[in-house]
């Protein structure tokens, strides 16, 4: 979190830089408070750069076994551009070496842990183990310690969507 402050603030000392050579270039014709305004700018211009580049750059991180099932957008009031290009604030993770597949019966069952990644003050990851039915598609989520199905947190997968695909 530190390096993006710092980040931010160098955007705007560069943005700020690029506003004072404009002012002396048009020999003192443009306003002075081009420059602290370009220096806005500057950081605001990172922040958003910052915010949309996240997903591409937390993708990127993930091991090539990894894929990516679901993300999360989000519009906010406070960040009105968000309403023209929704943001990615999270997205769920299915890592493909970490697949347990058993048949039972007519039945083919797969184990698989899948990670939440979201987009916070400081990124948050959280997992949780699921079993998924693929005849019946059907998946639950597994208690922690037991390792015993929740039936009461069934839930429908339809086939076409990219976690039953994966």
């Amino acid at each position: 979190m530190i390096w993006h402050l710092i980040a931010a603030v160098f955007a705007g000392l560069g943005a700020a830089g690029v506003g004072l050579i404009l002012r002396q270039l048009s020999g003192k014709r443009l306003p002075r408070w081009i420059v602290p305004a370009l220096g806005g700018l500057g950081i605001i211009g990172y922040q958003i750069h910052y915010e949309y580049t996240w997903f591409d750059y937390k993708q990127a991180q993930l091991p090539a076994s990894a894929q990516v099932v679901s993300t999360h957008t989000d519009q906010m009031v406070w960040r009105p551009w968000t309403y023209v290009f929704p943001l990615t604030t999270a997205f769920d993770v299915i890592d493909q070496s970490n697949l347990v597949t058993q048949q039972t019966g007519d039945d083919r069952l797969v184990e698989f842990i899948l990670y939440r990644f979201e987009r916070q003050h400081t990124d948050r990851v959280s997992h949780r183990t699921y079993l998924l039915n693929c005849s019946a598609q059907e998946m639950v989520p597994l208690a922690e310690q037991s390792r015993e199905p929740r039936h009461t947190e069934l839930r429908r997968v339809d086939s076409s969507t990219p976690l039953f695909q994966a």
